[in-house]
């Protein structure tokens, strides 16, 4: 399945859930898809964002690692469905978007969290969503640059 439709799925599944615990797992869904796209794009995405695609994939499965490890079953886990990044811009956009709302998401539990185990997996869970957005918007700035250091089209017939 594409990246954009993935993130699609995990921001309304995000969006829905309303318990602490199906928010720690959407939280988890989340990292865990951030590491897969940062993978992917590291391994054969654009070369300026290999370095950084190398760090969101690290900063997911650090993300992953904070919320430890939810009973998923393999076919569960949306990131195992990722097939494809289409449109690395339009992804990492997605994604961006996706990382914000986890983080609100994790400050409201975290905020209303009774103990100081779930508080202090938030506040991980956060500091990781925050680097992985911060990578994203690096690799956003790249892109930029990319498409202004390419020479334009030749206009068919223009003098």
């Amino acid at each position: 399945m594409d990246a954009v439709q993935l993130i699609g799925l995990g921001r309304r599944a995000l969006a829905q859930s309303q318990e602490v615990p199906d928010i720690m797992a959407e939280a988890w869904q989340v990292q865990a898809l951030s590491q897969a796209i940062g993978s992917r794009l590291a391994v054969g995405g654009p070369p300026e964002l290999r370095g950084e695609a190398l760090g969101l994939s690290e900063v997911g499965g650090r993300g992953c690692g904070a919320l430890g490890t939810p009973a998923f079953k393999v076919e569960e886990i949306r990131a195992s469905h990722l097939s494809e990044i289409g449109d690395a811009r339009h992804t990492l956009l997605e994604l961006g978007v996706m990382l914000g709302e986890l983080a609100i998401a994790l400050v409201g539990i975290a905020c209303s969290a009774e103990e100081d185990g779930i508080y202090w997996q938030c506040m991980e869970a956060i500091d990781a969503a925050d680097e992985a957005r911060d990578r994203v918007v690096e690799m956003l700035r790249k892109l930029a640059a990319r498409e202004e250091s390419l020479p334009e089209p030749d206009s068919a017939g223009a003098p």
